[in-house]
């Protein structure tokens, strides 16, 4: 990045070799770099041609194919061909879809129509963990219940359902007598 940028400092502005690899802050001998490895453009093609044959296939895969074929490269040479040629292995991105439609719940109408209920967990000071089983009117956002215990079976939360059901029925009673 920085050999483009001086390079195109140089062209622009028209400085010097030495001033424009100095802005960039880059070292002439790096400027004036031209690799001399093998671009190995055969081992190229035919990684291509595999990887376009082999949709699913990774670079793993695909160099233990090449290696069956003859050619003498290891696995890493054969992630870096297969990073600069921009090949990857496309992962399906899965659109969510709902198991259902999605209704909006209905609001409550009236008192005791719609209960909602929740745990709420905490530890005390010597480490044993306690639960509170919440169970609240959706209408008037009444507390109907709080069962406080170390462990909550499903016993034992029918119970403090059973519970809350009676008291929210005898309070409806004294509110609406009839």
């Amino acid at each position: 990045m920085r050999r483009k940028l001086a390079a195109w400092v140089q062209s622009a502005h028209r400085l010097s070799e030495r001033r424009a690899t100095r802005l960039a802050g880059l070292d002439r001998s790096s400027h004036r770099y031209r690799s001399r490895k093998d671009p190995q453009a055969a081992l190229r093609m035919r990684l291509k041609d595999m990887a376009a044959m082999h949709v699913r296939y990774g670079y793993r895969r695909l160099a233990v194919l090449l290696r069956r074929e003859g050619w003498q490269v290891n696995t890493k040479r054969v992630y870096r061909i297969y990073t600069e040629e921009g090949l990857a292995v496309r992962t399906k991105h899965r659109k969510k879809i709902a198991r259902r439609d999605r209704v909006p719940a209905a609001t409550p109408l009236r008192a005791n129509q719609c209960w909602s209920m929740d745990f709420v967990t905490d530890k005390l000071t010597d480490g044993r963990s306690f639960r509170v089983l919440t169970v609240v009117d959706q209408f008037t956002r009444e507390c109907v219940a709080l069962e406080a215990d170390r462990s909550m079976h499903g016993t034992h939360v029918t119970a403090a359902l059973t519970r809350g059901h009676r008291r929210a029925r005898c309070s409806a009673e004294e509110h609406h007598p009839g």
